[in-house]
Formats: structure tokens, C-alpha cells, sequence
């Protein structure tokens, strides 16, 4: 009983009268709850390009989501299984694990994060540009602070279905292949064509290294692009040049 009075005042006080209201309303309006540890929230937007940032000591905040978002990917990887395991009663693994991996792959959860709002809290406590990539980390961190506020069965039930309901169309999931990467080789190999994914340049913005991966196809450059992740930017250039080779 002490423990309930405790956290209703605490979260009490972080709505109307702490120094993070604004912060915890925006909060409040993505989880459905005010939260009792603030500091664990901000943290799951906090990246770690922000960390040697001059302006820690004012956000007093020291170290990045990078923990709650290796937490947050566990549950959801787990939940989305188990979600995937009782829908499709008659599926086999091949295709249970093929479903999993389009709603947990990094962009899904980066359009997911966009559509919640998590941009907006996450320039709340980031002085580098917001890269979709640092969205979807984020929301496995935000998965990762709401297990450890709430626990397993609130994640689970109150949290990870309601986004995967929302959110999500699994139907259309079924027949969409967005295996980009695959589906170039597949027609390269079906047309005997020499294909070569080359990192064309690698640099540094906002303290993160930025791929830029060219597809050649029988030595011509067929297509660019550029991402913070190289196997994201193989993807982003083969659908590219999957476009351009009319496939």
C-alpha cells in the first residue's frame, strides 16, 4: 500500500509541479500512463551521438538508450513470436520467422516510432540531427523503460499488441516482399548478371559513421544511396535499381 501512495505521488508531482511536466504531457500522450521514473523515460530517447555533448550536466543524463534498447529488442522480438505463433496455428517456421522479420526489422520499427510521435520527445534530449534509424532504437528502448516500470504483462498485453494492432496491417504483410537486396540478386542470377554491392564512401555526421553503397550491375553503376547502416543502404539502393532496371 505504501509502494502504490508512493508512486501516485510521485507521478503526481512529475505531472503537475516537476521541472519535466511538458516532457512527461508529451510522455502521457504516447504510453497512455505517467510514468514514476522520469529519468528512465528520458533515457530511452537519449542517443548515444548526443553523449560527450556539452550539454549532458544540464540534461543530467550520462549514458545512452543503448541498454534499454538491447532490453526493448528481447520483448519485442519474443512477443512478436509468440503474437505470430497463436495467429498462424498452422504455419510453419519458415514462415513465422519471415513475418517476425518484417515487423521487427529496423525499418518498420522506424516508420512505427515516426507515426507514435517519438521524434518529437526524441529532440527533446538530442543536439544531433534525428535520423529515422535513431527512431526505431528508440522504441525498443521505450519498450525496454515500460517493462521495467510496469512489467511483463502490461508490455505485453497494454503495450506491444496495442502498437501491433494499431499500427501494423499483418494481412498485408503476408504477400508484401520487401527484400529488396534478394530480389536483385534472385534476377541476376536469372538473367546471369554479375552483381557487386561496393561502399562507394564512408564519413562522419553527427559523431555517427554514414555509408553510401553503390549497385553495379555487370560493372555500371546502377544505383546509390546512402544510410547510417551499410545493409540499410544495400537495401535503399537496390529498390533503387530494381526501379530503374523496370524489375
Amino acid at each position: 500500500m505504501l509502494g502504490f501512495l508512493f508512486r501516485f505521488f510521485k507521478r503526481a508531482n512529475h505531472k503537475y509541479f516537476s521541472k519535466d511536466k511538458f516532457f512527461v504531457e508529451r510522455l502521457r500522450t504516447v504510453l497512455g500512463f505517467t510514468p514514476s521514473n522520469i529519468y528512465l523515460f528520458k533515457l530511452a530517447f537519449y542517443h548515444k551521438s548526443t553523449l560527450n555533448n556539452q550539454n549532458n550536466e544540464k540534461l543530467e543524463l550520462y549514458q545512452s538508450n543503448e541498454r534499454l534498447e538491447f532490453l526493448g529488442d528481447a520483448l519485442l522480438s519474443f512477443v512478436v513470436g509468440e503474437y505470430l505463433f497463436n495467429k498462424y496455428p498452422s504455419a510453419n517456421e519458415g514462415f513465422l520467422t519471415k513475418m517476425r522479420s518484417k515487423i521487427v526489422k529496423r525499418k518498420t520499427l522506424n516508420d512505427l516510432a515516426e507515426q507514435m510521435g517519438l521524434d518529437r520527445l526524441m529532440m527533446e534530449f538530442n543536439q544531433t540531427a534525428i535520423s529515422q534509424s535513431m527512431l526505431g532504437n528508440a522504441l525498443e528502448a521505450l519498450i525496454g523503460a515500460i517493462y521495467l516500470e510496469r512489467g511483463f504483462d502490461f508490455t505485453k498485453k497494454k503495450k506491444i499488441k496495442k502498437i501491433l494492432r494499431k499500427y501494423i496491417n499483418i494481412s498485408q504483410l503476408e504477400t508484401y516482399d520487401d527484400n529488396f537486396k534478394s530480389q536483385l540478386l534472385e534476377w541476376c542470377q536469372k538473367n546471369t548478371k554479375e552483381i557487386d554491392f561496393r561502399v562507394i564512401s564512408k564519413y562522419k555526421t553527427d559523431k555517427r559513421d554514414r555509408f553510401k553503397v553503390g549497385v553495379f550491375v555487370d560493372g555500371v553503376e546502377i544505383a546509390s544511396a546512402e544510410d547510417y547502416n551499410k545493409k540499410s543502404a544495400e537495401q535503399i539502393a537496390s529498390e533503387i535499381a530494381l526501379s530503374q532496371l523496370n524489375i
